[in-house]
């Protein structure tokens, strides 16, 4: 599969968000410096996934950007962990805010909203993008491509970087037990089970998880799925006989990878309860010292490694580097974007025409630092060249959601580096990572799209979830697990669908 890499300089991360509450203020009176000219102030509600705490929509921070973007929100956080749940009911009710975000563009919900006519189309009005220079050329180069539905543009892309996922590991727990860092899967998992079998943080009991998963419908073990996927060879294209490209959950590479969490679950390596999970428990083990392994955006590291070390002071968190598997390294690079902002079709014309006015002023490198540091002074200073937060700025700026609400120029940096960090331990990050982009896939799947999938996929959903499941806990042999994917490759639906999968592949990833 062609890997999409860039050598773009760029700045940031994007800040976590927040918990599921409505919020709003503010007036402007001019734009900020580098953004589009002056704007009518735009009143405007936002559903949006939230990864972190409340924001207070009154702080310097929000304050200052209502006011420079002439924008007054109204935002409903939902925990990321309910997102997808309450984007289904949202989308099924019909009440659908003015501007909604899509985490995942090919989620079937979606694209049968998209079909029925909810959202705006948004082709005729971007048009040749001349009045809309910011969403063109600070956007990676082939984002409209990728977020087209039959050709046409619904919705406005979260521009992000390509490295931004890793595989954390506890180094000082390797240290305590002379082990290198893992360069293999198998290395991988063997350290693991070294570690669990001992007793790392020294509380007299064998209670320590190796890798904290989550239950997460194609998602089992937090953000680390697509890395391990990778290793396997299963996010390159894989073809059936009659030249359908195979959906990555039903190949035969995803299937290996079950047969390896399998394995591991066996020895012990993996929490019992994985599959029930949610993501803010899993952050809570890994964070109380309770967890070796765990997969989430590369800036988390410090972090998560100042939280342990207030229960554990010789913790050290490091981004494993790539492993490998039978099939590939075991790095999952991200897709340019990180879903998409949906115009509700029940706004008027007028006023989806401000909003996108809003996302062109706000698409700019001066807004994208604005949003990683805050209000200089306040946020932030400047120590050693480098930008520091503040205590006030991690409250404002890192623990809140202030990347959620505008798609932010694309840049490379944004999700490696910490503002909270000093300039050495981002620069060591930075290094640590680079060659990420040299040897990680995206997830083609991500992009493309099959109508005949989007009609067909929710009716096999949850049932595939639990045979996966049941794989990984012994409940049903590999065997059983093969014969049950083998039947859902050969329905006609399906083959279908690969044929459908196969055509987009070839139109959104030109040779």
């Amino acid at each position: 599969m062609k890997i999409l890499t860039t050598k773009r300089v760029s700045l940031t991360m994007l800040a976590p968000l927040l918990l599921g509450v409505l919020a709003g203020c503010g007036e402007s009176k001019e734009a900020p410096k580098g953004s589009a000219a002056a704007a009518p102030d735009l009143k405007v509600q936002f559903m949006v996934p939230s990864f972190a705490d409340i924001p207070d929509m009154n702080n310097e921070y929000w304050s200052k950007f209502q006011k420079d973007n002439k924008v007054q929100l109204n935002i409903d956080w939902i925990p990321s962990g309910d997102y997808d749940t309450k984007f289904d009911l949202v989308l099924a009710s019909g009440n659908i805010p003015e501007v909604i975000v899509a985490n995942s563009i090919t989620r079937p919900t979606l694209q049968n909203a998209v079909k029925q006519g909810a959202f705006w189309d948004l082709t005729p009005i971007l048009g040749d993008f001349s009045k809309y220079p910011n969403l063109k050329k600070n956007g990676y180069m082939d984002v409209w491509n990728y977020v087209r539905t039959d050709g046409k543009i619904f919705g406005v892309p979260r521009n992000r970087p390509h490295i931004d996922l890793s595989l954390k590991m506890r180094k000082d727990w390797l240290d305590k037990f002379n082990l290198p860092v893992p360069t293999t899967l198998d290395e991988y998992a063997a350290t693991l089970k070294t570690i669990v079998d001992g007793d790392p943080d020294g509380n007299g009991k064998k209670d320590t998880v190796g890798l904290i998963g989550q239950g997460n419908t194609g998602n089992f073990f937090a953000d680390s799925d697509g890395s391990f996927l990778s290793a396997f060879g299963g996010l390159d294209p894989i073809y059936s006989k009659d030249g359908g490209m195979i959906n990555k959950y039903l190949t035969p590479n995803y299937t290996d990878m079950v047969s390896y969490f399998h394995k591991m679950y066996s020895d012990g390596v993996l929490a019992k309860d994985f599959s029930v999970i949610k993501q803010t428990q899993a952050e809570e083990i890994f964070t109380t010292g309770r967890a070796a392994s765990y997969g989430r955006n590369t800036w988390r590291d410090f972090n998560f490694e100042q939280t342990i070390k207030k229960v554990q002071p010789d913790a050290n968190v490091i981004s494993l580097p790539p492993m490998k598997g039978p099939g590939g390294s075991s790095v999952q690079l991200s897709v340019p974007f990180s879903g998409a902002f949906y115009i509700s079709k029940q706004v008027p014309e007028e006023k989806a025409r401000q909003i996108l006015d809003f996302f062109e002023r706000t698409t700019t490198p001066e807004q994208t630092d604005y949003n990683y540091y805050g209000v200089e002074g306040v946020d932030y200073t400047m120590v050693d060249g480098q930008q520091q937060l503040t205590e006030l700025g991690v409250k404002q700026v890192t623990a809140n959601g202030t990347g959620a609400i505008f798609p932010l120029a694309y840049n490379n940096k944004m999700k490696v580096i910490n503002p909270a960090a000093p300039k050495a331990y981002n620069d060591a990050k930075e290094k640590s990572v680079a060659i990420y982009e040299e040897v990680g896939k995206i997830d083609p799947f991500s992009i493309i799209n099959s109508n005949t999938w989007t009609s067909i996929w929710p009716k096999y959903q949850s049932e595939w979830q639990s045979m996966v499941v049941k794989a990984i806990v012994g409940q049903i042999t590999m065997d059983e697990y093969k014969a049950y994917i083998e039947k859902l490759n050969g329905s006609p639906d399906f083959q279908t669908a690969y044929k459908e999968f196969a055509a987009d592949y070839k139109e959104k990833f030109p040779k």
